[in-house]
């Protein structure tokens, strides 16, 4: 059995404004799955997230496998039915969810941390992970659920525009499958498929273990033993392939009558634990992505009445996240909003962010930062994410840091690095004649 504990010091405010100290505990299971720990005992609740290599960027030829594979994890075992479960989690008081994304799919559970309590629903839920067994009738009805899903996001302008957009700015990367399938990909998946996808990705070594709250260490090592002890030992999988960027600026129109144009402009970003994403942060949350006092929002609701909604937003993940700005404007306006979204970039890239931007902006992130970490459910999706993508171990407490000491220059270099006009991808979806006429 590994069982080298290494703790990391974890500087944490509370809502009240005094600082604690948590410590990140991390170790390695007798069946080969990392996990990581934070005790904290202001309220008698556990929470434990298993979080798997198993996101649609492994679908492969089949998109909607992974969500599909996700959304059944709770619908039966050999033994228990569905119903049998959810009574059985509800019984101890215990809530239970999955989901999934591109790179990862997950299992939550928050209970008391009394351990009459807590045991039995630790066990209930490795025998659910483990011994997943996929009705038939179940996968029928999340086919549908998901197909119903899919058949109204054709109708939908942010849907469309976020489809065209990843494949885009990933072309043939696994990034580029949509998490939720096509309509021709949902109706061919099978049960043997979903079967498969579950053998092959919901192991023990292909999965990290995060655990926040009320319990010791040998309590929290119990927990993570019992987890992954059930699953089988399976294999880490192969990295990824990298992201190519685009290798030129491109323009896809996606026709739909609509009083209003939807516009998405971006490119792949940087990979999770990237020095470049402090300062990349900071400059987007400068230009849109802090609300409506960026940059976006001012040039484009504030002083020209173009839009009432213009934002940006960067992710970073296994190989690269990305980097996008969207808008949607009246049809007549579309020319003037695509000059000052593309001018506003262009200046972040050229020319420091003015002082008093810069300051407000550091202060908005760092002031904000300690509240998402105020709650054990807040600090598991944190510390899950530091284990899965083997970030520093001391990302949350240097956050604030790496942000306060960033300058101007810091912010313009990175943006001018890593964010290329000529790269851009722009996604246009509207009315024909309105989308066509657009450069």
């Amino acid at each position: 059995m590994k069982r080298l504990i290494v703790a990391t010091a974890l500087i944490l405010f509370s809502h009240t404004g005094g600082a604690m100290q948590a410590d990140i505990q991390e170790w390695t299971t007798r069946a080969g799955t990392e996990v990581l720990f934070v005790e904290r005992h202001e309220l008698p609740i556990v929470d434990v997230r298993v979080t798997f290599d198993a996101g649609s960027a492994r679908d492969g030829d089949t998109p909607g496998l992974a969500r599909m594979t996700s959304n059944l994890l709770l619908e039966g075992t050999p033994e228990r039915s569905a119903g049998t479960i959810a009574r059985g989690f509800e019984r101890y008081g215990a809530r239970v969810s999955t989901g999934s994304g591109r790179d990862t799919a997950q299992v939550s559970v928050r209970a008391l941390s009394e351990p009459a309590r807590l045991d039995p629903v630790i066990d209930s839920l490795a025998d659910v992970i483990a011994k997943a067994d996929f009705p038939a009738d179940a996968v029928e009805r999340v086919r549908r659920q998901m197909s119903l899903g899919l058949q109204q996001a054709q109708s939908s302008a942010s849907a469309l525009a976020e489809k065209a957009f990843m494949r885009g700015i990933y072309g043939e990367h696994p990034y580029a499958t949509p998490p939720g399938g096509t309509l021709e990909s949902v109706e061919a998946l099978t049960r043997a498929a979903v079967v498969d996808f579950h053998r092959r990705h919901y192991t023990a070594r292909n999965a990290t273990i995060a655990i926040v709250g009320d319990l010791s260490a040998e309590r929290a090592e119990a927990i993570a033993n019992a987890l992954s002890g059930a699953l089988p030992a399976g294999e880490a999988l192969a990295a990824l392939p990298p992201v190519e960027l685009p290798s030129s600026a491109q323009t896809i129109r996606v026709p739909l009558e609509a009083e209003q144009t939807h516009v998405m402009m971006g490119q792949p970003s940087v990979r999770k634990g990237s020095e470049a994403y402090y300062p990349l942060y900071l400059g987007n949350h400068i230009l849109g992505g802090g609300g409506l006092t960026s940059i976006l929002a001012e040039r484009m609701r504030e002083e020209r009445g173009l839009s009432y909604s213009s934002a940006s937003s960067l992710t970073s993940a296994a190989r690269r996240g990305r980097f996008q700005m969207t808008t949607q404007v009246r049809n007549d306006s579309l020319p003037e909003a695509l000059s000052v979204m593309r001018d506003s970039l262009e200046e972040m890239r050229v020319d420091e962010p003015a002082a008093q931007r810069l300051s407000d902006s550091k202060r908005n992130i760092t002031g904000s930062f300690p509240l998402q970490l105020d709650s054990n459910r807040d600090l598991l999706g944190y510390i899950a994410t530091i284990g899965f993508y083997d970030l520093s171990r001391d990302y949350l407490e240097a956050f604030v840091e790496r942000i306060d000491g960033l300058d101007g220059e810091a912010v313009r270099a990175a943006m001018h690095e890593h964010i290329d006009p000529a790269r851009n991808v722009t996604v246009l979806v509207g009315p024909e004649a309105t989308i066509n006429a657009a450069e």
